[in-house]
């Protein structure tokens, strides 16, 4: 009998002490801690909801390899993992709006502010609350009621081959309009969100018939069809085929730290300048994150938010991707150090998306293709 009790206890300690450790010990824990006296221990659905919390799911339509360095930094530092959705912003909104509830995006990302509104006013969005953020993201980079938060930067200006023009030569976008540059004007097409955008800024301060005028003017002095990107528009200069072309800023850092060398060689060869110093100031849109109505991971959102527009990510943000940073305390590349400060356009951001049908229809009208 005694026997059959011994073993009896030794079969019930081999099977409950494995029981127990398993129970008291986290993963990743160093030690292992015992519930208190009145608490229970983590159920199963519990422990998988605190896992799936350290998440924070991202809608992007910027499709940059430093966001990806910036999320993969976050990660290391917090723990909380990043995930990824790409698509056009247009194709995210709508996903956003038949979800619902539903959805598992706790942020938007995407250029140009006319989207950023879009967004906004389709109800697919909500308030960002974080003194934080305030204190990294001055106002005029920010929507009015935080639903969308400014990431970065970029100017729309005038390069040109600095073998045949000089920049004193240079003064407005207006200019370019004038017969002064027939047959020597680059820019992309009329479907580029960038040049819409532009053009409804000038209806924003100048008016639908000058910004009429301007893109009919700037369409007869083409030096050839629209086409390409931004960085065929350099190309070309350098091969001569126009002498000045309408391009984002960045273009220009990415192409001269490029690691194709006929591309760094193009962009030695081109200067920039920023244009309407003297009047409205040189056009500037804006790359901006949104934290989604029916984010479910909204904390982790908010400190992924945080960390994009710290000195910290800031630094890295404009240190990869040559886009001007929102913090005023980021480190920026020589190169936009050297370029120095400018005068921007001031308007509302959201008055890019509320022109943009009447700026296409000018554009077209105009025969800018």
């Amino acid at each position: 009998m005694r026997k059959k009790s011994m073993l009896s206890l030794m079969l019930f300690t081999m099977l409950t002490v494995p029981f127990m450790a398993g129970c008291g010990a986290g993963q990743g824990d160093s030690s292992v801690s015992q519930p208190q006296a009145g608490t229970a221990a983590p159920t199963a659905g519990e422990t998988a909801a605190k896992d799936k919390d350290q998440v924070v799911n991202v809608f992007t339509a910027r499709h940059y390899e430093i966001d990806s360095k910036l999320f993969a930094e976050f990660t290391k530092q917090t723990g909380i993992k990043v995930n990824e959705v790409k698509g056009t912003a247009e194709e995210l909104v709508e996903r956003l709006k038949r979800e619902g509830e539903s959805s598992e995006a706790d942020l938007f990302i995407t250029v140009d502010g006319g989207v950023l509104n879009y967004a906004k006013q389709n109800g697919v969005l909500q308030p960002v609350s974080s003194p934080e953020v305030e204190k990294n993201v001055p106002s005029q980079w920010r929507d009015p009621e935080n639903h969308w938060i400014g990431m970065a930067t970029r100017a729309r200006v005038i390069v040109y081959a600095k073998d045949r023009v000089k920049p004193e030569e240079l003064s407005t976008y207006e200019d370019l309009a004038t017969d002064k540059w027939k047959g020597k004007v680059l820019v992309r097409s009329s479907s580029n969100l960038y040049n819409q955008s532009l053009v409804a800024s000038f209806i924003e301060l100048n008016g639908e018939q000058a910004a009429q005028e301007w893109a009919t003017g700037l369409a007869k002095n083409m030096a050839r069809k629209p086409e390409g990107g931004d960085r065929d528009q350099a190309k070309a200069i350098a091969a001569k085929v126009g002498d000045v072309a309408i391009m984002n800023t960045y273009y220009v850092g990415q192409m001269l730290h490029s690691k194709d060398a006929e591309e760094v060689k193009v962009a030695e060869s081109i200067g920039v300048f920023f244009p309407n110093q003297n009047t409205t100031g040189t056009h500037v849109n804006i790359s901006g994150i949104g934290l989604t109505k029916h984010a479910k991971n909204k904390d982790n959102a908010v400190k992924l938010i945080e960390y994009i527009t710290s000195k910290e990510g800031q630094t890295m943000l404009t240190q990869g991707s040559f886009e001007f940073p929102v913090n005023a305390e980021a480190e920026k590349p020589a190169l936009l150090k050297e370029w120095g400060e400018f005068k921007t356009q001031q308007l509302d951001f959201a008055k890019l998306g509320e022109h943009n049908k009447k700026a296409v229809e000018l554009m077209n009208k105009a025969g800018w293709k």
